[in-house]
């Protein structure tokens, strides 16, 4: 991707095509998406042509275009399969997004592949050439503010597909609400917040109506979420990182490793080795 203001917002659009005669650059790029990785910034891709299989957190999608693809910082990815594709590509961090879309970007975190309707898919792949063009500009005295607002719109756009299909605030019910509030609690606080009493109080309710709340709207209890969400860490970093299961159990909160590791296989029904090794053929 091409990198701007060192890295902090990287825009591109790429043809790859599936043909033994593929360029060069083609299969190079398919080559490191293959490989399982995560990037330090939210990425948005949309799929303007062809048929893409990608594993998104060990979850497996065949992807037709037109779709829209947003990915957390912290989501784990590989492509595994294409076909004559075109997609385009936006990389930006934190600093760089506008706060209230970074702010949604979060409480809607963790998406999937959304398809786009004719209309909303024209209106995109403009916003994403307009993007490209403003990239081109770099004489241009507010070139930073035209990149970086060009592509603020870009992730509003993606943004209000997602919002589209997720319940108004204002429609939530109380259960409803409360649930939503812990899991954006969870999302920043699983390493160090492992009981449900300690969200239950920090949200000012019981632990009992807390998981009265979490169980009715989800059907899982909050000690249920809360392991979900740590293993999923862990399946991470086993995926993505060379950090031994001690060192992971460590950086999840965990000082008893045995523990982990118990939790480990019991949520999984395997031990964290057997899972890195499988993953890793």
């Amino acid at each position: 991707m091409t990198d701007e203001f060192g890295g902090d917002i990287s825009i591109e659009r790429i043809h790859i095509n599936s043909s033994p005669i593929a360029d060069k650059a083609s299969l190079s790029f398919f080559e490191e998406a293959k490989q399982s990785h995560r990037h330090d910034r939210h990425s948005f891709f949309v799929l303007e042509s062809g048929t893409v299989h990608i594993d998104i957190d060990f979850q497996s999608y065949k992807i037709d275009s037109p779709t829209v693809i947003y990915m957390h910082p912290d989501q784990v990815h590989r492509t595994t399969a294409f076909d004559n594709v075109t997609v385009s590509s936006l990389a930006i961090n934190n600093e760089n997004l506008h706060p209230e879309y970074l702010k949604l970007l979060e409480e809607i975190t963790p998406t999937k592949p959304l398809l786009l309707t004719n209309e909303t898919f024209s209106i995109l792949t403009e916003t994403v050439s307009l993007c490209l063009k403003f990239s081109e500009r770099k004489s241009e005295k507010l070139y930073h503010s035209l990149l970086k607002d060009s592509c603020n719109a870009w992730v509003a756009l993606v943004l209000s597909q997602f919002l589209e299909q997720s319940k108004p605030a204002d429609k939530l019910s109380r259960f409803e609400s409360i649930t939503k509030a812990f899991r954006e609690m969870l999302e920043h606080q699983y390493a160090t917040v492992k009981r449900p009493a300690g969200y239950a109080q920090k949200l000012n309710i019981s632990t009992p109506y807390l998981n009265e709340c979490v169980k009715s709207t989800t059907g899982y209890s909050v000690s249920h979420h809360i392991q979900q969400r740590v293993i999923l860490e862990a399946k991470r970093l086993l995926y993505y990182s060379d950090k031994s299961v001690k060192e992971i159990a460590t950086v999840l909160g965990y000082d008893d490793y045995p523990y982990f590791s118990r939790l480990f296989t019991k949520v999984t029904g395997m031990t964290a080795l057997a899972f890195r090794n499988r993953n890793l053929d």
